[in-house]
């Protein structure tokens, strides 16, 4: 797929990843709508450092957990650049709880973490896919995690519900083809964004080390690895694990 003067929604859009997204992205010739939950003075300076790379660039407030929220960015973004063609599903929610730690893993817990990262794809995805399918072309790229692949990661909630995402890239290609490629990467551990936040000073310190190729996770890597996703007309229901070979 061409890229220059297609529309993407980042979700997560402001964090550590979801900034690298955008600029990858906009480098491209693409137009972004950086999404955000609470984060705005944030996702609005994104928007404008993207405007200076030559793009359109927007921000817009919706909580991925609400599809009535989700519906309203999508308009919002179709209004404003008469096209949606690519979805990133980068927003996530996680806490660290030991997976032993059965108690300290509360319903009301893995509710949020299960409606933030599974559910939240799923009404990001819904969402898009009707213009997708109108304009003949899209791509949607599902940003999940190692601990998807392997039962490790900040809980069990998490990696379950990263889980579900690599099956659902799965279902959504079957469902979309074959008009919109739906694929998926799950990166290892990533410094400096939210998600590696809420690890422990002393995993952090040790991450590298536990890898083949003693370094943590590079996120302009993973933004670059999702351009290519984006070009490829050959390429859906996959996921490509970049944890620098630590499984």
């Amino acid at each position: 797929m061409e890229l220059k003067g297609c529309t993407a929604i980042v979700t997560g859009g402001s964090g550590g990843l979801g900034q690298r997204i955008c600029h990858a992205l906009a480098r491209n010739g693409v137009n972004v709508v950086v999404n955000y939950a609470e984060s705005e003075a944030a996702a609005k300076s994104v928007a404008e450092a993207l405007k200076k790379l030559g793009v359109r660039a927007m921000a817009a407030r919706a909580d991925v957990a609400d599809p009535a929220a989700v519906a309203r960015m999508v308009e919002q973004a179709q209004a404003e650049f008469g096209r949606v063609d690519i979805l990133v599903n980068d927003a996530a929610f996680n806490k660290e709880v030991a997976f032993a730690d059965l108690d300290g893993l509360t319903l009301e817990l893995w509710n949020h973490i299960m409606t933030t990262n599974l559910t939240g794809t799923f009404n990001c995805i819904k969402a898009v896919a009707p213009l997708m399918k109108a304009q003949g072309q899209g791509r949607i790229i599902n940003i999940s995690s190692g601990a998807g692949i392997v039962p490790r990661g900040s809980s069990i909630a998490y990696a379950v519900s990263k889980a579900g995402m690599i099956h659902l890239t799965k279902c959504m290609a079957v469902a979309l083809a074959p008009v919109v490629t739906v694929n998926s990467i799950a990166p290892g551990f990533m410094e400096g964004t939210r998600m590696s936040a809420n690890w422990s000073a002393a995993y952090a310190a040790t991450a590298a080390d536990r890898t083949l190729l003693k370094r943590t996770v590079d996120k302009d890597d993973v933004a670059e690895q999702l351009i290519t996703f984006c070009r490829s007309d050959s390429v859906t229901g996959q996921t490509i694990l970049m944890d620098s070979g630590r499984v």
